[in-house]
């Protein structure tokens, strides 16, 4: 087993960032590769991004290239989402998510642990 913790979310304005953090702990996480999903209300589960095991490869969803920054600290068993020039519509639910199968996370949001989910607000 994996649990995963997401922190860091919260309420800011348009223009603004927060730094997402994922802290892993149980059954050797630093095997899985890691994500991060999100949910806006009445609205399906979307990829964000996504990171290897080692770090070395890294993918973002459209909307968020250039914006947004995923990285992961294997000492720490902790992943991060930097997210800068925040708009309204990155507004949802953030969910951490490990996986075996790296592209089957990006391209089937296929996942074997999921977190609890950290609400980001963002206001225009």
């Amino acid at each position: 087993q994996v649990q995963l913790a997401e922190s860091g979310g919260g309420l800011v304005q348009a223009g603004g960032s927060l730094r997402l953090s994922c802290a892993a702990t149980g059954r050797t996480s630093n095997n899985f590769a890691m994500g991060w999903f999100r949910q806006a209300p009445g609205m399906e589960r979307d990829f964000v991004a996504a990171i290897s095991r080692s770090g070395a490869i890294t993918d973002y969803a459209d909307s968020v290239k250039g914006r947004f920054t995923i990285s992961r600290d294997n000492r720490k068993n902790t992943m991060y989402l930097q997210m800068n020039i925040l708009k309204p519509e990155d507004t949802a639910v953030y969910y951490c998510a490990a996986a075996q199968n790296y592209a089957s996370m990006i391209g089937s949001s296929l996942v074997d642990y999921w977190g609890q989910g950290t609400q980001v607000s963002v206001s225009s």
